[in-house]
């Protein structure tokens, strides 16, 4: 056991001056959501997903006794949520209720949830403030923070966003008691990302007790999820809209995204990301940076977490064309991620065809 205290909620500062913002990782934090949301605010739009009904609606009802109106709206589950005819809906409830500028949306649920809530704060008259209450392992290291908010095009995934930072992020651990074990194996895969990327005591705790650390009861889990938040706080703080080093953050992520969007998101974000990685990690050793050990430990790790580090050959023309068309692409040149040595990623700019081919048949079955 780590001895990490989880009885005292941890706060982690994102940004810096005046834009600044919490995010509250512990437990029992439902009271910490009402004292985040200012006295100015009159009307409260709560975006939730299915699985958090009811803490959605005791939130509602607590914010009704404090005098405010409260709003809840059901979206679906996972990337379907993230679709303009959604988006479309939340801006006719809140032209409906006149919410005003000194009003707030809070985004509760998973990743697509605050991704979406956030994209309609950020486009509600310019923009008002919004609180993200993830309830997902993915959301709470992830999606969450930094900003980035989101819908997905039938072209690509996030190819529509902004950057809009929330007044606050609160991160109960609570809630994620009774989530599948899949999905928070695939929402470790985020924090297995910022262990290889920047701080390589999550690994050292995942394999040390890569049981316990899937116990989101334990103090092991408490521990990583804490390290990879400050690991993302502290690099997004540098990099508020990914001009410079936020970038590093997408390790892993061009070939999950082509993958996710070749599968039509059925495929959970962090399987993806599992796979993402094994490839960038494949990249970086066939280029010369990265040692046959530390590939190895890509796979040992993720594995021992119940995550896939293989994808089905036969695919590649299928994946190749829609990495064209990630974020981090400038004209015909794609640009990956990748691991120099343990906590040391850089940028490759145009690698071979043969290159990425040879990578990509490694981690096929």
């Amino acid at each position: 056991m780590t001895g990490f205290d989880t009885a005292t909620p941890t706060r982690i500062t994102v940004g810096r001056g005046a834009s600044s913002y919490d995010v509250t990782v512990g437990r029992g934090l439902e009271r910490t959501i009402l004292t985040a949301i200012p006295e100015r605010v009159l009307r409260v739009l709560i975006v939730h997903q299915a699985p958090v009904a009811q803490r959605a609606h005791r939130l509602a009802t607590a914010l009704e006794s404090d005098g405010r109106d409260a709003l809840t709206v059901a979206i679906p589950d996972a990337e379907q949520a993230k679709g303009i005819d959604t988006l479309s809906e939340l801006w006719r409830v809140l032209g409906s209720r006149d919410f005003t500028r000194s009003d707030l949306i809070i985004g509760m649920g998973g990743g697509a949830a605050t991704d979406l809530a956030g994209f309609a704060a950020a486009t509600w008259l310019r923009g008002i403030d919004v609180i993200h209450v993830p309830t997902t392992v993915a959301g709470m290291v992830d999606a969450a923070v930094g900003g980035k908010t989101g819908i997905n095009t039938g072209e690509g995934k996030n190819l529509v966003g902004a950057f809009h930072a929330p007044r606050a992020v609160i991160a109960d651990l609570d809630a994620l008691e009774g989530l599948p074990a899949h999905d928070v194996s695939a929402g470790l895969a985020e924090v297995v990302k910022t262990g290889f990327i920047a701080d390589p005591s999550i690994l050292d705790i995942i394999e040390g007790e890569p049981r316990r650390v899937r116990d989101t009861r334990s103090s092991e889990f408490a521990e990583i999820l804490t390290r990879s938040i400050t690991v993302k706080a502290e690099v997004v703080s540098e990099d508020l809209t990914e001009k410079g080093r936020r970038e590093i953050l997408n390790y892993g992520h061009t070939l999950a995204h082509a993958i996710e969007r070749h599968e039509k998101y059925t495929w959970r974000h962090g399987d993806a990301v599992a796979v993402g990685m094994v490839f960038a990690a494949e990249l970086s050793h066939r280029a010369g940076h990265l040692s046959s050990a530390l590939l190895a430990r890509h796979r040992d790790v993720l594995e021992s977490l119940a995550l896939p580090t293989r994808y089905r050959d036969g695919q590649w023309g299928a994946l190749r064309e829609a990495m064209a068309r990630d974020k981090k692409a400038r004209g015909a040149t794609l640009r990956f991620v990748i691991l120099d040595a343990l906590g040391a990623p850089i940028r490759l700019e145009g690698p071979s065809e043969a290159l990425l081919e040879e990578s990509y048949a490694a981690i096929t079955a």
